[in-house]
C-alpha cells in the first residue's frame, strides 16, 4: 500500500529516503503515522490527555485530507514505507510549518532537514519568513529548529495555564542563493 508504515519488527533500511508530495492515497498512512508516533512522542512531554487531543485534532481524516488536497504535505518514504512527514500552512499572511515528524528509527539521518527543505522549496519566491511552532516541553524540537536557523519570536501561554502546553513560535528569514535556491 502506498506510504504504509515501517513496522517496528522490520530492520530499518539504509536506503536514502525518497521525498515527494503526498497524494490522496497517502491519507490513511499519514493518519496511521500520527496514531503510531505522535501520541507516544507527546505523552511524556505534555501528558496523555493532551497528546490524545493533538492526534484527534490535527491527525484526523478531515484535516489531513484537506492539507494533502491543498498540496501542503510532503512525505518521506523508504522502500515504500512512510518514515517522515512535513506539513505547511498559513496563519494569516504568514507561512507556517505545522507538522515535521520523522519515524524514531530514522532520526539522525538528516531526514528532518530534508523535509524542511522540501517544504521551503514550495513557498512562493517572495516569502521572506517561515514560522514554526512547538510546545515548550518539546526541547528536542526546539534544539532542531535552532540548528535550522529558527529564532524564538514569542511564547504563547496555554489556555489551561499548563506551562508544558505553552507554544513557542520561531521564525527563520528565508534567503536566496544561486539561481533562487533558498538557503
Amino acid at each position: 500500500m502506498p506510504g504504509d508504515l515501517v513496522r517496528s519488527d522490520t530492520v530499518t533500511s539504509r536506503v536514502e529516503a525518497v521525498l515527494r508530495n503526498a497524494d490522496h492515497d497517502d491519507v490513511a498512512a499519514i493518519r496511521r503515522f500520527g496514531d503510531a508516533h505522535v501520541r507516544s512522542h507527546y505523552a511524556p512531554l505534555i501528558g496523555a490527555q493532551a497528546a490524545d487531543e493533538q492526534v484527534r485534532r490535527w491527525w484526523n481524516e478531515t484535516v489531513i485530507d484537506a492539507a494533502v488536497a491543498s498540496g501542503l504535505v510532503v512525505i518521506a518514504e523508504v522502500d515504500g514505507q512512510l518514515v517522515g512527514i512535513g506539513q505547511r500552512g498559513h496563519r494569516g499572511d504568514d507561512h507556517v510549518i505545522y507538522k515535521l515528524y520523522v519515524h524514531p528509527q530514522y532520526r539522525g539521518r538528516r531526514l528532518g532537514p530534508r523535509l524542511l527543505g522540501a517544504l521551503i522549496s514550495q513557498l512562493p519566491a517572495d516569502a521572506e519568513r517561515l514560522y514554526i511552532e512547538h510546545f515548550v516541553a518539546n526541547k528536542r524540537a526546539g534544539h532542531f529548529y535552532e540548528r535550522e536557523g529558527f529564532t524564538v519570536e514569542r511564547v504563547e501561554p496555554s489556555r489551561t495555564d499548563d506551562p508544558a502546553l505553552a507554544v513557542v513560535w520561531r521564525a527563520r528569514r528565508l534567503g536566496f542563493i544561486l539561481a533562487g535556491v533558498r538557503q
